[in-house]
């Protein structure tokens, strides 16, 4: 287990210095609210033409574009479920997520990566239970692979980083 490779910082996703940042992303790709929109403002226009060539991406896959005006140097999109009470695979499909981005990840060496909680806004998904999954599926991920190095989980505010650090056992 490999969980010393990983952080809990409070703060802005975009403004990280890390080789990528992963966009909780819709299945167009193009942009949208939270942090969506946000990495979409802040990369600048070059990423939006990278996406429309991109065709979208199904719930639970990832794909990688440039970081273009972003600190980082790629961009991770993911697509998470819409959190519909649990019983529609919701989990499966968060876990898949996380599973998926590492995998680009690895594919790509990239060595430092900085995770939103995918699902939590406007998805709606549980805030303990999307933590819980991405803890897990990273500590499994990172326990058998070589990259990434370092895996960063951003929270946007106080609830959402002491749930990260008691998943973390790090309070």
């Amino acid at each position: 287990m490999k969980a010393s490779n990983i952080k809990v910082v409070k703060g802005d996703i975009t403004a990280l210095e890390v080789d990528a940042i992963v966009n909780a992303a819709n299945k167009s790709l193009l942009g949208g609210g939270g942090v969506d929109g946000a990495i979409h403002k802040a990369a600048g226009p070059d990423l939006l033409n990278e996406c429309l060539r991109l065709g979208g991406c199904e719930t639970g896959d990832a794909k990688l574009t440039g970081g273009y005006d972003l600190r980082a140097k790629y961009i991770i999109h993911t697509v998470g479920p819409v959190w519909r009470g649990g019983d529609h695979n919701e989990h499966e499909l968060l876990a898949s997520c996380y599973r998926n981005s590492l995998r680009v990840a690895l594919e790509h060496r990239i060595s430092t990566i900085a995770f939103p909680g995918i699902s939590t806004g406007i998805y709606g998904f549980p805030k303990e239970k999307a933590a819980d999954i991405a803890v897990t599926e990273t500590i499994k991920f990172l326990a058998s692979n070589r990259f990434p190095n370092e895996v960063i989980f951003v929270a946007f505010d106080d609830e959402t980083l002491d749930i990260y650090m008691k998943q973390l056992q790090l309070s």
